[in-house]
């Protein structure tokens, strides 16, 4: 399949929602592939976007098969969105759940280590 210009900013306009994800000094690499697939279990066209983006060392990968090409992009634009999102409410509540139990364990409320989780 070729790419054309169209897809090509179509693609690119897309990832301008992912780079929001990354803030000002991280890096985001992200490889883009597009394709038909074989029609081996659907019938008629069946195209494919893979999407593997790596912000600052994190990596997120989808794939997405649709009937349009188009609608294949903007399905796995918001799975690896929705990856990221999630990553980073993980992170903010692991930080804040480790941050509540060290200022416990200073207060002298829990005698519970949070660095080795033991009493």
């Amino acid at each position: 399949m070729e790419l054309t210009e169209a897809i090509s900013d179509y693609i690119n306009k897309r990832l301008e929602g992912v780079k929001k994800f990354a803030k000002g000094n991280e890096e985001l690499v992200a490889y883009i592939e597009v394709g038909k697939t074989t029609n081996h279990h659907k019938r008629g066209d069946v195209f494919r976007a893979e999407f593997n983006v790596e912000i600052s060392g994190r990596k997120f990968y989808t794939v997405a098969e649709e009937e349009d090409l188009y609608a294949a992009i903007d399905e796995a634009k918001e799975e690896v969105t929705r990856q990221i999102i999630s990553s980073k409410d993980r992170r903010q509540t692991l930080f804040k759940r480790g941050a509540s139990s060290v200022k416990k364990m200073l207060k002298g409320v829990s005698k519970r280590n949070p660095f080795t989780s033991k009493y």
